[in-house]
């Protein structure tokens, strides 16, 4: 496999390409960390994306020693199919619609309306859900290390990174154990540095494709590894 990305761009060249390169989450958390070391102890903080980003990302704070928080986030689906999204919200109202999606499918403007105040709805109940009433760190002239279990598209953690970079992150970091080549183009000029472990140019990429052990992670499980954290 040939990559020509830029030089903030880090992965393992021996799983390009590959599937089934982590037992789960919490060893791909593992693999990020040693790639990750130069910000231990530092002020860098870890921003996970739930669910499935928080597993990975409280490995990840633990190994660095430095602190966690929850970066909500939701893509907003289609009325008639819940598993595709035209667009997505963040936990601080940031929303960003594929326009050109929503208008191929003929979307109006009450349906698109709806369903932005629909997914800020969630998002809001989430961040409740998982914070109970604590605040969020503070991101502001501080290095953030966004997490995820990985990157399909890319256009979810867009408005992630959108809502920690108005939050006043003086640097984001994205950090994810597997991605698709495209998305990672996606992202990269939008953040400092980029670290994949696995990356794939696969046509049909899946996340779940990169793990030998894969499953859903409930809101109890995110709330558990939350709660081992002083701040959360």
């Amino acid at each position: 496999m040939v990559i020509h990305l830029e030089d903030n761009f880090f992965d393992v060249p021996d799983f390009r390409n590959r599937t089934a390169v982590f037992r789960n989450r919490e060893h791909a958390g593992e693999i990020l960390s040693e790639m990750l070391m130069q910000y231990k102890n530092t002020e860098a903080v870890v921003f996970a994306i739930p669910a499935g980003g928080v597993p990975v990302g409280a490995v990840v704070a633990s190994k660095l020693q430095i602190p966690l928080d929850i970066a909500v986030v939701s893509k907003i689906t289609l009325p008639w199919n819940t598993e595709a999204g035209y667009g997505a919200v963040a936990f601080d109202g940031t929303v960003r619609l594929n326009e050109d999606m929503a208008s191929r499918l003929g979307l109006n403007e009450n349906v698109v309306r709806e369903g932005i105040e629909k997914t800020r709805s969630k998002v809001n109940k989430r961040v409740a859900e998982f914070r109970g009433g604590k605040p969020p760190i503070q991101a502001a002239g501080r290095p953030v290390i966004l997490v995820d279990d990985g990157i399909a598209s890319g256009f979810t953690m867009l408005v992630a990174l959108e809502a920690l970079r108005k939050a006043g992150a003086n640097r984001i970091i994205v950090a994810v154990p597997t991605a698709n080549l495209d998305a990672v183009e996606f992202i990269l000029p939008n953040v400092e540095e980029v670290y994949c472990a696995n990356l794939r140019s696969e046509w049909a990429f899946a996340v779940a494709d990169a793990y030998q052990h894969w499953s859903d992670v409930s809101e109890g499980e995110v709330k558990e590894l939350l709660g081992s954290f002083r701040n959360l």
